[in-house]
């Protein structure tokens, strides 16, 4: 009996293992990766696909990530229109998976993308490429992709996940919605105390490299007075960088806003010679440390990046 208490005790604990294993969760970006691992924290940990500062825009699937979709349970993804490589790649490769566009979460009402005076396409060599690329994001009738930066939108993104989680895998469902109640008290006081810091340059204007900012604009009552390119893998031409001087010169002080991924020596043209500064703007968490935490800490990185430079 001796000899057999240590086995039966084992087999108990390799059961109750197997019967509460988690879900195998792949989600495509780091804000996406950073509330589903707040909803499944102490449960499992969601394999990230685009990681350290790889931009969606422009991201190529590695051999580790299709391995990782073929093996999924659930995979999240914003949905077409950001994360183009997925599009063939989650019919081909994700077969068995339960695939959810947090686009599409109940609530979310996507912004149409900006075009017209500072964000509208010029005819630049360059832009007959820009427009094809407008168009990938119109066939789908999507909007603007960004939704991710409204925290009010990151709200209806964790219900969603909660939910997906606790129908995939209900005998953790109690601890997956306990997840999602906590990250929704976070994202309240998240947004309170983002409204209190952006408040006093609320009304000054602002120049990002690409239209990726107008949720997180619209939620905080920012001043966004254009964009250098709105698809950021296609470069501006001469006459857009000559425009956007121009603009910039006509408005005073203000920033102009590189991203970490694409050139800033553009930014440097647009701003040489008049009164404005220079910042960076990241709106993936590109040199954040994936996790639970990457959310917040991506949205107080934007305010306070805008309030150094616009103060």
């Amino acid at each position: 009996m001796k000899l057999l208490a240590p086995l039966t005790l084992m087999t108990a604990a390799l059961l109750t293992t197997t019967t509460m294993a988690a879900p195998s969760v792949v989600a495509s970006i780091k804000p996406v990766h950073s509330l589903v691992a707040a909803v499944m924290a102490g449960i499992g940990k969601p394999t990230l696909i685009v990681k350290g500062a790889a931009s969606p825009h422009t991201y190529a699937l590695k051999p580790s990530d299709a391995g990782a979709l073929e093996s999924a349970d659930i995979v999240f993804w914003t949905g077409h229109g950001m994360e183009l490589f997925l599009g063939d790649a989650l019919e081909t490769l994700a077969g068995k998976a339960t695939v959810v566009e947090l686009a599409d979460s109940p609530g979310i009402t996507l912004l149409p993308v900006r075009e017209g005076g500072a964000f509208e396409p010029h005819s630049d060599g360059d832009e007959a490429e820009h427009d094809d690329h407008a168009h990938e994001h119109d066939e789908h009738g999507e909007g603007d992709m960004h939704f991710w930066l409204d925290p009010e939108n990151a709200r209806l993104m964790v219900t969603q996940i909660a939910t997906t989680m606790a129908q995939a895998d209900p005998e953790n469902a109690t601890a997956y919605q306990a997840n999602a109640e906590a990250e929704l008290v976070r994202l309240d006081e998240l947004e309170a105390e983002l409204t209190a810091t952006l408040a006093p340059i609320a009304d000054k204007p602002f120049v990002v490299f690409h239209d990726a900012y107008q949720y997180f604009e619209a939620r905080f009552g920012l001043t966004l007075a254009g964009s250098v390119t709105v698809t950021p893998d296609v470069m501006p031409g001469a006459a857009r960088i000559d425009e956007l001087k121009a603009k910039v010169a006509t408005l005073g002080a203000t920033c102009v806003f590189a991203e970490p991924n694409f050139e800033p020596t553009i930014i440097a043209a647009i701003t040489e010679g008049s009164s404005a500064k220079s910042g960076v703007l990241d709106p993936e968490g590109g040199a954040l440390a994936e996790g639970p935490g990457l959310y917040a800490e991506l949205l107080r990185g934007l305010a306070g990046s805008l309030v150094d430079c616009l103060e």
